[in-house]
């Protein structure tokens, strides 16, 4: 009990610390409102690789976007722009000339929010579940909820209704240093985990049932 208290307490120490260092550009997009006209217009260019719907790959070489709290999306493409997270796919799509300033991922990041999420994505051997299951119990769910809904307030994506490959590689990218803005509360849970517990927690994410009520779609659309 002492062991999980600490845990949590350093959750939302750093979690703090990685709020208070948001960039300017994601502070400012979240002043704003959605102009979801138009970001469903520069949506357009996104669909080209996470599909009309925003439900990417089943492969995992996209990931599932749509439905993903809105801040989440802001924040994301904020540290892309600043180069703050390596992804040279994205570069070309997320810069200025495309996205515009603030408002303009506002606007895409606030259509894509309001999509569906993807109730079928893509899913691991099932093999090692109950694993998976114990360790998100453990570990995940104090920050990414009971049912991987995530938190809108604190940047904790919704991991709900995600590709097993995509959740994979990502917690792997963390847990080895390519992937530079994952938060540090996180990376001292996943630090120590091998590919077969990655694994395993991913494949479980995956099967989390996917809410599709309206409340949990539009919740934090502002």
């Amino acid at each position: 009990m002492k062991k999980s208290f600490v845990l949590l307490s350093l959750f939302f120490i750093l979690s703090g610390l990685v709020n208070a260092a948001t960039s300017t550009e994601t502070t400012d997009a979240l002043k704003l409102k959605p102009n979801l006209a138009q970001g469903e217009k520069t949506y357009q260019l996104c669909a080209t690789c996470h599909g009309k719907n925003g439900w990417g790959k089943q492969d995992g070489s996209f990931p599932v976007i749509a439905s993903q709290h809105k801040s989440v999306i802001i924040k994301q493409l904020a540290d892309i722009r600043a180069r703050n997270r390596e992804n040279p796919t994205m570069f070309p799509f997320a810069g200025n000339d495309v996205l515009g300033g603030p408002q303009g991922i506002e606007d895409v990041a606030g259509y894509i929010a309001q999509l569906p999420p993807n109730p079928d994505p893509g899913k691991g051997d099932g093999k090692q579940v109950a694993l998976g299951k114990k360790i998100y119990a453990e570990k995940c769910a104090a920050c990414h909820g009971q049912q991987g809904e995530g938190n809108a307030d604190a940047f904790f994506p919704r991991i709900q209704g995600q590709h097993y490959a995509y959740l994979l590689r990502q917690l792997q990218w963390m847990r080895d240093g390519r992937r530079k803005n994952a938060n540090p509360a996180m990376l001292a849970i996943i630090k120590e985990m091998d590919d077969a517990s990655l694994s395993a927690v991913a494949d479980y994410v995956s099967r989390i049932e996917v809410k599709t009520d309206a409340q949990s779609k539009t919740s934090d659309i502002k």
